[in-house]
């Protein structure tokens, strides 16, 4: 794997971050799993093969902690080179593209606490240093990192400030000399923190001159293993990912070489949450692994099962799961490759020794991050509980997979900003592109106010397997922009202060752009082949519409309720009403399908 070279940048249409919500993209426009280069394949298929063979056979040593089965791992994964794909190649990387990356965090997922070991080294462990670090700590550090000779960590969170990182009480100091700096203070819930040979450990720091001289701001440094002062705590016994390390790490006069501050004194805020952009989809990709290995699992054990004198695969019941856990894994597909295709085509062109300008244009898409991240877990959780479900009791005992992946699974929720911290800042960052002109949400919401205050318009029919979807979709959007506009008018300024109302126009949001992205991936395959494929692509699209649908009505609700009353509350749940109005789809017949189509493969398949 090592020769491969990068394939070529993404050449549809480049789109802006979080400008889904007020453009009309085509299929052509958006990169999924269908626009798989010979080259993606492959390395997936290296890294599922390596997944099967070599990860999943040591599971119950990585479960018992031995730590040196996962050191091997990840230096067997290195000489294949899967630890390389985002580090420049003149730092023994192979520099490939964001899709590829995404395509091995999906891949390499099959057993959970090896992929938070091989994900917390790749990508939070070594981010850092590709973007932030000077020649000389490239140099140094970079090619070992590639090579798999030592392990990267990132410690960002402490016990009184997880997701409000800056809040950081870890204090580093500059010595008189200006030649160390001297570190105190305690880091929680570090990744790999029980093996790792490097970890960017972020501190608060007096900035030495400028208007801000003297104020203590969030800053980066690295710190080697056996650095006096530096030591970790004990394991911490988990609910879930237990054969991942995950240990405080202790600070205690620590002092290090001032060469070893990461990036610039003061910015360490800039790393913290770049590098969680990126985080954020490899996380989604990540979920993607594990909900079609947990679904792959409930699939063989239902049509294993017997029953009442049948395989319980044909019990519609079961069905309904198979096929809501499928539908699931194909929105997921398309939301996560959307999103690092908007990323790629974005960063085309871009000099590579321009970190600034690529961490710029990553920025642009921390909406579509969020979104991924928010919802490829949710939708992991979901899977994995229809899992168990189908085990049934055996899904409870230790020995069967799916208890292992249902309590794995729950952390997805929590990593890389919880849930609810990536739902604000999905609003909270469109609303201020909005108000800042960046986006034209603004000019959008008040020529939909006028629409829909004006009554009923003409109804736009759409051709095609999805042209009631598409017709959904529509007024999905008009809905999020027609609530998003009425909570403005009520809160102003203030509505950040209203998180349930910012959590519920999130959730329409997401929604959105789930289902845009289920639409546009079946009508690319629709595009591109006919037969089996195409129906079951599109019977998915279909039925994730009708449940997005339903989940943005009931989120409009809530937030026309919390901001009027009286006679415009009646008004606006009208609009509601109008927009909101739909034949519903045949979803059980739909289901059958979808379920019958997986199982007859005997895994998931489309």
């Amino acid at each position: 794997m090592a020769t491969m070279t990068t394939p070529d940048p993404i050449t549809a249409t480049r789109i802006a971050g979080g400008s889904f919500l007020i453009s009309d993209p085509a299929p052509a426009d958006c990169f999924f799993p269908e626009d798989f280069t010979d080259e993606h394949k492959q390395i997936a298929e290296t890294t599922a093969n390596f997944a099967i063979n070599e990860i999943m056979p040591a599971s119950d040593s990585i479960e018992a902690k031995d730590f040196s089965v996962t050191k091997r791992l990840l230096k067997e994964a290195a000489e294949l080179g899967l630890t390389a794909i985002d580090i420049p190649e003149e730092y023994g990387g192979l520099e490939m593209d964001k899709a590829t990356s995404a395509i091995v965090a999906e891949n390499i997922s099959k057993q959970a606490s090896f992929s938070v070991a091989f994900s917390a080294h790749t990508g939070i462990g070594t981010l850092p240093l590709v973007w932030y670090g000077n020649a000389e700590q490239k140099k140094k550090y970079l090619p070992k990192i590639a090579s798999g000779e030592i392990v990267s960590a990132y410690a960002l969170s402490e016990s009184t400030s997880g997701s409000d990182a800056v809040n950081a009480k870890t204090k580093a100091v500059l010595s008189a000399d200006g030649k160390t700096y001297r570190l105190n203070g305690e880091k929680m819930w570090i990744s790999n923190a029980g093996f790792a040979d490097l970890f960017t450990v972020f501190a608060k720091c007096a900035i030495p001159d400028g208007p801000d001289a003297g104020k203590e701001k969030l800053t980066a440094f690295l710190i080697e293993r056996g650095t006096p002062g530096f030591t970790q705590g004990k394991e911490e016994h988990k609910l879930g990912i237990r054969g991942s390390s995950t240990c405080p790490l202790i600070l205690n006069d620590c002092v290090i070489p001032a060469g070893n501050l990461l990036g610039e004194v003061g910015k360490g805020h800039h790393i913290a949450f770049n590098i969680l952009n990126v985080g954020r989809y490899k996380l989604g990709n990540a979920a993607i692994g594990g909900a079609r290995m947990a679904l792959n699992n409930g699939i063989r054990y239902a049509i294993d099962r017997k029953a009442f004198g049948k395989s319980i695969s044909e019990f519609g019941l079961i069905q309904e799961k198979i096929a809501n856990c499928a539908a699931g894994i194909f929105v997921g597909g398309a939301v996560c490759y959307r999103t690092v295709g908007l990323i790629d085509k974005a960063l085309a062109g871009v000099d590579k020794n321009d970190t600034k300008e690529i961490q710029k244009r990553i920025e642009d898409y921390a909406v579509e991050c969020s979104i991924v991240k928010v919802w490829a877990s949710e939708m992991l959780d979901m899977v994995v509980d229809e899992t168990l479900q189908i085990f049934a009791g055996y899904g409870y005992v230790e020995e069967f997979p799916a208890e292992r992946a249902y309590r794995d699974a729950r952390i997805n929720r929590i990593f890389e900003g919880t849930n609810e911290i990536n739902r604000l800042i999905i609003t909270g960052w469109l609303m201020k592109s909005a108000m800042s002109g960046k986006l034209a949400l603004m000019p959008a919401i008040k020529k939909l106010m006028d629409e829909v205050m004006s009554g009923p318009s003409e109804r736009v029919e759409r051709e095609g397997p999805l042209g009631d979807e598409r017709n959904l979709l529509a007024n999905a959007k008009k809905l999020t922009l027609f609530v998003a506009g009425a909570a403005t008018q009520k809160y102003m300024t203030q509505i950040a202060d209203e998180q349930e109302v910012m959590g519920a126009i999130s959730d329409m949001i997401i929604e959105v752009f789930a289902m845009e992205s289920a639409v546009l991936r079946a009508e690319k395959i629709a595009a591109g082949q006919s037969g089996e494929a195409t129906d079951i692509s599109v019977a998915m699209a279909r039925i994730y519409a009708d449940k997005a649908m339903a989940v943005i009505e009931l989120a409009a609700r809530k937030v026309i309720a919390a901001v009027a009353e009286g006679d415009m509350l009646r008004t606006q749940l009208t609009i509601l009403r109008r927009l909101s109005k739909h034949d519903s789809a045949d979803t059980i017949k739909l289901r059958r399908q979808v379920a019958q189509h997986v199982l007859k493969a005997g895994k998931y398949a489309i």
